[in-house]
């Protein structure tokens, strides 16, 4: 039976050949092959041959596909050799649905295949012969790995205890200032970290060159192939090395090592979660189902890989489901204590979707290993490790930045000393700073991501020309708005500094103050307008126009807006002429009070009543200085009409020379004291004015130490200051004299009924 089978498969290959490389027309030749029809009818008539070479050409069409297969195969590798734009174009649209479609038309004929196959008794001596071939080795290099990699992990926690205990310690603070040093902290923590994972990597690389050893001498001792063995030596690499990540995020059993921070029963629960999916995964497509295919058929193999990776999926999700409610929460926690306000929305907004992004993934995972098998496990494992290299790149360098700017940064004494306000003043932008440079770490990491994904193709928008436009109108536009800070924060400490009036430096006077703050506010005008000139003109806005606008936007303005354009230039005139000052006593549109503020459009005067007035300039028609060059107390003191002039006159010389011994008031008198005279005659007495000339704006409290020393003399000297009364005089005899009247008051004896 087996040499006519023999003889019909040479036959039909024969054929398939001369039908694809005669032509069309009949040869001699041809006719030779006419004895073998018969023997094919006769092979085909008995009935027990006829079901062999079935089932023999089912294992046949199994084992080699045909020509269509074999052409859609290789149409198939020749896209995916084109990079990631042919993935790309395989996987969107109709590429999809077409490849869904093979999928399922694939899946039926493995099926139909794979209970032909049982049907039949062929395949049994195939897998024998092929089992002795493939398991000596495998399981040489099964057992030997195992066996080794226990045995070198239980040799390698003594060095994670070790490691775990140096992580318990804290770096010593820094012997000058007695403080402790993040950025040292954080290298130290790296290197423990980067020690336990290379320890670990290398009880992995360790134990498969063990195994790898075995299965090739158990290849020599039993005479089979050593590809099983090197194969399955491979694949516990690539997925020990996959577990080794997790075990280096959750590190279950030892807390300092752990790149997260979080309870020892939840890294143990997660730590053991992906280390089951990873290995039945990992071993189950990459070992299990090549050995199918090997000793049964490929048909087997596509099966097993669906069972596998289906029940892979239902158990991650409906883990991911149980877990939803209490790993949110968990991270929301954790977000209300992260400093950065960045890190912590990223948070919040990673807790309510993380569980949507799982069960995406592992639909990412179920859906390619299907339509594309050979390479889906591979892709899957490429965009894992890329993301995970970017978000841990992308956690390195934000810890790095909070290590390095903790969140106060301090200059030397000698910048201090010359710009006190320096180093407040940067302070407040480096929060905002630190958040940019944040912002722009994770939207690296986000394309990254997208990119590990082929959702987009990172390296060709960098390489072409509008990725480059981009990249380097982002590094000029950083660049200008980092000079216009650090430009604003000069200009602004150096004006603030000398308004402050610094130890060491001479008070500014009030014009200084004065000029000083409009030169600040229109500092910061104009390095605003151009830094935002210059952005635009970066991102590729023309600023021509935008200029020519607002030259035709400030000429409406002109004419609609007289009022703030008048109020602009009494303002620019008043400041011209020296009118008045930051701290000037002025009386201006009825109000009396002192200069608080002064803008290039308006003033801000502070009442006695604490009152606040913005006025605008264009308000102004008349403006009383109290405060310019010097001042006077200028007083008129009443006294009865009986006082003698010259006496009251020298008792108000003894009080200035009182006035002049004080210490507290004497350095604000200009003068000597200028007595005009008397100044009015009333029916309650006569004026006499004083004036004293003071320093600016003291005139107020000379006039307050001057009437206390008045009123303290003229109560000394008997001398009488008028106020309101009534003379009561009664009429007396013929002679008019008037007679004295004697008045007692008496208590009523009684009370009143």
């Amino acid at each position: 039976m087996s040499i006519w089978l023999a003889a019909l498969s040479l036959f039909l290959g024969m054929a398939s050949f001369a039908g694809a490389a005669t032509p069309a027309s009949q040869t001699p030749a041809q006719s030779a092959s006419a004895p073998s029809y018969a023997a094919l009818a006769d092979l085909l008539s008995d009935r027990q041959s006829r079901e062999a070479l079935i089932a023999r050409l089912r294992t046949l069409a199994a084992r080699h596909p045909s020509s269509a297969d074999a052409a859609a195969t290789y149409a198939a590798s020749q896209v995916g050799a084109g990079g990631g734009t042919g993935e790309r174009a395989a996987m969107s649209g109709g590429g999809l649905v077409s490849a869904a479609q093979r999928f399922v038309v694939s899946l039926g004929r493995n099926i139909e295949t794979l209970i032909g196959m049982l049907h039949g008794r062929a395949w049994i001596a195939d897998a024998y012969a092929e089992g002795r071939n493939i398991f000596p080795p495998l399981a040489a290099a099964i057992v030997a790995v195992v066996v080794a990699f226990l045995a070198l992990r239980a040799a390698a926690i003594h060095a994670f205890r070790k490691l775990d205990g140096w992580g318990a310690h804290s770096a010593p603070p820094d012997p000058a200032t007695g403080r402790a040093r993040p950025l040292r902290e954080l290298c130290r923590g790296v290197r423990i970290l980067a020690s336990g994972f290379f320890i670990d990597l290398a009880v992995v690389l360790l134990a498969g060159a063990i195994g790898y050893g075995v299965s090739l001498f158990a290849a020599m001792h039993w005479g089979a192939r050593s590809g099983p063995g090197s194969a399955f030596i491979g694949t516990f690499l690539a997925v020990e090395i996959a577990c080794l990540l997790t075990r280096a995020v959750f590190a279950s059993g030892y807390s300092n090592l752990r790149l997260i921070r979080m309870p020892d029963d939840v890294a143990a629960f997660w730590s053991a979660w992906f280390a089951r999916l990873i290995r039945i995964t990992g071993y189950g497509l990459l070992v299990a189902v090549p050995v199918a295919r090997r000793l049964l058929l490929p048909a087997a193999g596509g099966v097993l890989s669906l069972l596998i990776v289906s029940a892979v999926y239902v158990y991650a999700v409906r883990v991911i489901l149980i877990h939803r409610v209490g790993l949110r929460e968990r991270m929301l926690a954790r977000a209300a204590t992260v400093p950065a306000p960045l890190t912590g929305t990223l948070l919040r907004v990673l807790a309510r979707v993380w569980h949507l992004l799982g069960i995406a993934y592992f639909t990412v995972l179920l859906v390619s290993s299907q339509i594309d098998p050979d390479d889906a496990l591979s892709f899957l494992a490429r965009a894992t490790l890329q993301t995970l290299l970017a978000v841990g790149i992308g956690w390195l360098c934000a810890a790095m930045l909070a290590s390095v700017f903790p969140g106060r940064v301090q200059l030397s004494k000698t910048v201090r000393a010359r710009l006190p306000m320096l180093e407040t003043r940067i302070n407040a932008y480096v929060p905002a700073a630190l958040g940019a440079v944040r912002l722009f770490i994770a939207f690296g990491v986000v394309l990254a991501v997208l990119d590990a994904w082929h959702a987009f193709n990172l390296p060709a928008w960098a390489a072409s020309a509008s990725g480059q436009a981009v990249l380097a109108a982002a590094v000029r536009v950083f660049f200008v708005i980092l000079a216009a800070v650090f430009v604003w924060a000069i200009v602004a400490s150096v004006i603030e500094s000398r308004l402050s009036g610094a130890p060491g430096r001479q008070t500014p006077s009030n014009r200084e103050a004065t000029l000083l703050a409009l030169f600040r506010n229109a500092a910061l005008v104009v390095i605003s307008t151009l830094a935002v000139l210059v952005v635009l003109s970066q991102v590729g806005v023309a600023v021509g126009p935008l200029v020519a606008g607002a030259g035709v936007v400030g000429l409406a303005l002109g004419f609609g807006a007289q009022k703030l354009v008048q109020d602009v230039i009494t303002g620019v005139f008043i400041q011209l002429e020296n009118g008045m000052n930051q701290n000037d006593v002025v009386e201006l549109c009825g109000l009396f009070g002192t200069v608080e503020k002064i803008t290039i459009r308006s003033v801000v005067v502070r009442t006695l009543d604490g009152g606040y007035h913005l006025i605008p300039f264009s308000t102004v028609d008349k403006l009383t200085n109290h405060t310019r060059d010097f001042g006077y107390h200028y007083g008129e003191y009443s006294v009865g009409h009986r006082e003698n002039t010259d006496d009251v006159i020298a008792r108000l010389e003894e009080a200035f020379d009182e006035l002049m011994r004080d210490t507290e008031l004497a350095p604000y008198v200009m003068e000597r004291i200028s007595i005009p005279g008397v100044t009015s005659l009333t029916e309650r007495g006569f004026t006499v004015r004083v004036l004293i000339k003071t320093a600016p704006g003291a005139q107020w409290m000379i006039q307050r130490g001057f009437n206390r020393l008045v009123k303290k003399h003229f109560d000394a000297a008997g001398i009488e200051i008028p106020y309101p009364h009534s003379v009561v005089q009664f009429e007396g005899g013929r002679d008019g004299e008037m007679m004295p009247l004697s008045v007692r008051m008496e208590a009523a004896a009684h009370p009143q009924g």
